[in-house]
């Protein structure tokens, strides 16, 4: 009896270990704390899948959706262990940091959301928008407004176009592409996660934009799909490069990322000249420090990012995807992730086999 109640003792002490330090392919490790910041297009997916990456082995992740320019900084600052952005880093922001890997973490659509009574559907062509958030076009009875609507009651109110104040990777996008469909805003606005914009009202983050938009009449702004869906905002059919104006949903969002993706993961899949390919689709991207031992992290830290990029590339976190309104990654997308995870390192090791 004594040796069966010492071996009963000794498996609950067994099981208690194992409960407090899941696992990882390299061995057992305590749960960990893990700190992320940026951009807030993915912020509905990121939270699902978030909790769900807590269920595993107890690490818990907190995410601050303070913009992609924050998140940034943040992680250049090194005071994080993770930066969301919609924006992949250019040559010269890379430069100025130490090395980064980019992992994209899912799909999905930038939509011009616009509040207009008795407008259920509004059609809209990309040099259209351009001119609408330059204030060329000043009111929605405007003649090429009217011409892509020709069954509308446009009203003849002046246009509020609503954009973001903070930094954010959305604005890149959505400015990525006028700077295609418009060359004078190539010209006179350019691209940027910041820009100048002529007229209209600053709101922050995405949850900001499409809080004045569903608040306020004759408002039309860019967010991420998913926000729009939430509050149930109206948002424009956009005429693509094949000439076929087409909504935002998983297929036509996957459809714009037909081309090939580069080994970095860096890439801009606007205005994608593939037939019903929503035209500002875009991946967003979780990056990492490439050298993981920075500012006093622990290998147990290093190994749970890991962890936790990985999950979010697994099937069972892109399967999430489509029930928050995004797209999950295309296969090639996952597999180069997986080949640039194998280069991050703790010391200098690698920490994946």
């Amino acid at each position: 009896m004594n040796k069966m109640f010492r071996l009963s003792a000794l498996l609950m002490v067994l099981a208690t270990l194992l409960a407090s330090c899941g696992g990882n392919k390299e061995g057992l490790r305590p749960s960990q704390a893990l700190s992320g910041a940026g951009a807030t297009f993915p912020l509905p997916f990121y939270n699902v899948v978030f909790e769900q990456f807590a269920t595993i082995n107890g690490d818990e992740v907190a995410y601050g959706g303070n913009g992609s320019g924050g998140g940034v900084r943040n992680l250049k600052d090194q005071i994080v262990d993770f930066a969301g952005s919609d924006a992949f880093l250019s040559d010269k922001e890379m430069a100025e940091m130490p090395p980064v890997v980019h992992i994209p973490t899912c799909m999905g659509a930038v939509v011009l959301a616009y509040n207009l009574q008795g407008v259920g559907q509004l059609n809209l062509s990309g040099d259209v928008v351009a001119d609408i958030f330059a204030g060329n076009i000043k009111t929605w009875n405007d003649p090429r407004i009217t011409a892509l609507n020709p069954k509308a009651k446009l009203p003849a109110e002046k246009i509020i176009p609503v954009f973001r104040s903070d930094g954010s990777g959305t604005t890149f996008v959505f400015t990525d592409y006028l700077t295609k469909v418009s060359p004078m805003w190539g010209k006179q606005y350019g691209a940027g996660k910041s820009v100048n914009f002529p007229v209209g009202q600053a709101a922050k983050g995405n949850p900001g934009v499409a809080g004045v938009v569903a608040k306020t009449a004759n408002t039309i702004g860019y967010i991420g799909s998913e926000y729009a869906f939430a509050q149930k905002i109206p948002y424009a059919t956009l005429k693509n490069a094949a000439g076929e104006f087409v909504e935002p949903n998983a297929a036509s969002i996957s459809a714009a990322a037909a081309g090939e993706i580069p080994a970095d993961t860096r890439t801009s899949i606007t205005n994608s000249s593939a037939k019903g390919a929503y035209p500002i689709s875009t991946f967003t991207w979780m990056i990492i420090y490439k050298e993981q031992n920075y500012a006093k992290r622990t290998k147990d830290q290093a190994l749970a990012t890991l962890d936790l990029v990985q999950y979010v590339l697994s099937e069972k976190a892109q399967a999430i995807t489509a029930q928050v309104h995004y797209a999950p990654l295309p296969t090639k997308a996952v597999e180069q992730s997986i080949k640039n995870l194998k280069t991050v390192t703790f010391d200098g090791q690698p920490l994946l086999k």
